[in-house]
């Protein structure tokens, strides 16, 4: 840090509140949107992930000053794994309310913003001078678990304002470079979608006139994970839940961790296996899946299934169709409950696959591993990106990116 730069508490120079603690009796089908810790994922707001409301009368009567405002500055701050914590933090956009924060959340906004420049304040939010000062406070946690008593302790490197906004235009830049490698990353995935369809006609119709079954008759084994939540630790054996369960794959960096004792004590339905599809079956997240293509030892929660499909159908193929808008609207459909969905296993089984010749899947299989080789080459870009950007945020934040006299004097 440059010796001209202040450094003030976090108290002096932002407005910021915890979320309050809504029950679940609480909860209604519509309303105004409650946000949640998982609505906040790899710096966007994504309310499609959840369906918990609250009534208009309470939002706007006894919560109305939780109500959160175009531009906020939105956290995570309650069971986040220390080194995902920069994808846990997104502005809100008024596309986005009416929308009230609830329990594990937190926002921010400038007292003055001729002080400070709120989109530095989101990057200094992400840098290693940020999260060091905050494992000191809540030494001995393996998530970050912190509220406004922590944050009231935290201070900033403040330069003037006009480096603020240099620093903030250049990492904005870095980011907008990872944000096109991964929309670039998206778009494969949509071609994949687009090559099912091609080659196997809509699900719902059938009209290349597949041999018919069901789920249940495909599968050697299908059960779900843990009922008991274990003590989480910094380092151990992952637990994958719901949300670690994303675009086909498996985000082993989000998950938390158990101790090698209490992994032995995991039953061993809780235990999946490699070649095993793993599939969300709890909250708004119902439907996604991934394919288990290493052998890792790991456990996943109550709200996963796993499934052990038959050696006659091909794995690619059938992970590709349980990701088809016809399964994924079917499993929320005829999930079960009011605030938090469940899709039962008995209704599971009684899903429709539509089982083209061998020769077909394989086919379909083969071309989506040419994809899978060109999704390679843009997570290397990703990779290099994403070095870049942190490169130039550390740097930033020691005052080694602008130059703070040429900025003032022009």
């Amino acid at each position: 840090m440059k010796s001209s730069w202040k450094s003030h508490f976090l108290p002096e120079l932002l407005f910021f509140q915890e979320g309050p603690g809504v029950r679940k009796w609480q909860f209604r089908d519509s309303g105004v949107k409650l946000l949640n810790v998982g609505n906040i994922n790899k710096q966007k707001l994504d309310l499609s992930t959840t369906s918990l409301f609250l009534s208009n009368e309470e939002a706007y009567g006894k919560y109305a000053h939780f109500l959160v405002d175009d531009g906020d500055l939105l956290i995570a701050c309650s069971g986040i794994v220390v080194d995902n914590f920069h994808n846990k933090i997104a502005f809100a956009k008024s596309k986005d309310l009416p929308l009230c924060m609830n329990t594990s959340t937190m926002r921010f906004k400038a007292l003055d913003k001729n002080r400070l420049n709120i989109n530095f304040f989101k990057y200094f939010l992400q840098t290693n001078n940020f999260t060091g000062q905050l494992r000191k406070l809540i030494t001995g946690s393996a998530q970050l678990n912190f509220g406004s008593s922590h944050i009231k302790k935290i201070s900033i490197p403040l330069p003037p304002l006009p480096v603020q906004e240099r620093i903030a235009a250049i990492l904005d830049a870095a980011d907008a470079l990872r944000q096109k490698d991964q929309a670039l990353l998206k778009k494969y995935d949509d071609l994949t979608q687009s090559l099912f369809l091609d080659m196997f006609g809509d699900p719902v119709t059938n009209p290349k006139g597949w041999k018919k079954s069901t789920l249940g008759e495909c599968v050697n084994l299908i059960t779900y994970g843990l009922t008991v939540r274990p003590e989480y630790i910094q380092s151990g054996y992952s637990v994958i839940s719901a949300k670690e369960i994303k675009t086909g794959t498996i985000d082993f960096s989000e998950a938390k961790k158990i101790s090698s004792h209490d992994f032995l004590k995991v039953s061993e339905k809780g235990k999946p296996k490699k070649g095993e599809i793993l599939y969300t079956k709890t909250g708004a997240g119902i439907g996604q899946c991934a394919l288990i293509e290493e052998d890792i030892e790991f456990a996943i929660t109550q709200n996963i299934a796993r499934i052990d499909f038959k050696k006659s159908i091909n794995l690619i193929y059938i992970l590709n169709y349980l990701r088809t808008p016809f399964i994924q609207n079917l499993s929320h459909r005829v999930s079960k409950g009011n605030a938090i969905k469940d899709l039962q296993l008995g209704d599971m089984k009684k899903f429709d696959l539509i089982l083209p010749p061998t020769n077909l899947q394989e086919k379909f299989s083969n071309r989506i591993q040419a994809i899978e080789k060109q999704k390679e080459q843009v997570q290397a870009n990703i990779k290099k990106s994403e070095d870049l950007f942190q490169s130039l945020l550390q740097k930033a934040f020691k005052g080694e990116l602008v130059s703070e006299e040429n900025l003032i004097t022009n």
